[in-house]
């Protein structure tokens, strides 16, 4: 875990955000997002344990006209976050790269954010794993930070399961055990001495 002074002088790109019990937002409460761009200026990233009811991948290409050559997989698409909620973006394996579009968030992971991504995904030419998500969460200038702080978030490394894996009832508590914390330990509150 990064401590909250260390994280405000640290990029952290490519870090699992986790939230705590006490993150005073109901539309974080129990998320888990992978930050895919952090800059004194701006933080973005896709809550990966979020999916949205009734909406799946093969159904959401159909709906939008992308051909699909092979059998896509039968997947939620994820409600990333509430900014640009109209908006696709693709996390995926570093595999397949659409140059000059493609964000590469680390050596393993990259995010997509064009129709060019939805046709690869829909073909031979795919990506090993991919997960679709509409929206992202983004914080301004020192606003991630603040969070950090107030410990909002705790953060870790992310893995391929938390990332790209279906049990999304399951992520938070799968995120927490990585840094040893038992989620039934997590208090809203701190006691007082």
């Amino acid at each position: 875990m990064i401590g909250a002074s260390k994280a405000m002088d640290t990029d952290l790109t490519g870090k699992l955000l986790i939230a705590l019990p006490g993150i005073g937002d109901a539309r974080f409460s129990r998320s888990v997002i992978l930050l895919c761009a952090h800059s004194p200026e701006f933080a973005m990233g896709i809550v990966l344990n979020k999916p949205m009811e009734g909406l799946r991948l093969p159904q959401l290409l159909e709906q939008l006209d992308v051909p699909m050559e092979i059998e896509v997989p039968d997947t939620y698409v994820l409600d990333g976050g509430p900014v640009s909620s109209d908006r696709g973006f693709v996390l995926h394996t570093d595999d397949v790269i659409a140059d000059g579009t493609t964000l590469e968030i680390d050596g393993e992971f990259c995010m997509t954010a064009t129709r060019d991504m939805l046709q690869m995904i829909g073909s031979v030419a795919a990506p090993r794993r991919s997960v679709l998500a509409l929206g992202y969460s983004g914080w301004g200038a020192g606003q991630l930070e603040l969070e950090l702080a107030a410990n909002a978030w705790l953060v870790s490394d992310p893995d391929d399961d938390l990332v790209f894996g279906d049990s999304h009832s399951q992520k938070w508590r799968h995120a927490l055990g990585l840094l040893g914390v038992d989620s039934g330990r997590l208090q809203i509150d701190g006691g007082s001495a």
